[in-house]
């Protein structure tokens, strides 16, 4: 059983930064597939970014040049740096894990409890 916590949520203006962190309970981040998903209200969950151990980072296009996802091997912890942050990027994150990148956009075999991420205009 692994156990994903989100932190570093909260309210920030429009063109602020916030830093996600996901912290696993067992050694993931190196070994796995781990991703941040996001949900806004009366919205479908949405993938936001990915860090795949051989294969490097992916990203959805709206947040390509904006958001930077990282990993700490030694913390096993997942981080997303989320910069000239707005308005549209108010949403739930979640951080997610799985075997292998397909998996992760598929269907993830754990999911964090979320952090709430608002920005204002």
């Amino acid at each position: 059983q692994v156990q994903l916590v989100e932190s570093g949520g909260g309210l920030v203006q429009a063109g602020g930064s916030l830093r996600l962190s996901c912290a696993a309970s067992v050694r993931t981040v190196s070994t796995y597939a781990m991703g941040w998903f996001r949900q806004a209200p009366e919205k479908e969950r949405e993938f936001v970014a990915a860090i795949i151990r051989y294969s490097g980072t992916y990203y959805t296009d709206s947040v390509k040049g904006r958001f930077t996802i990282s990993r700490d091997n030694a913390k096993n912890t997942v981080y997303l740096q989320m910069n000239n942050l707005k308005p549209e990027d108010t949403a739930l994150y979640y951080c997610a894990t799985a075997g292998d990148y397909h998996r992760l956009r598929t269907s993830p075999d754990y999911w964090g409890q979320g952090t709430q991420v608002t920005v204002s205009s």
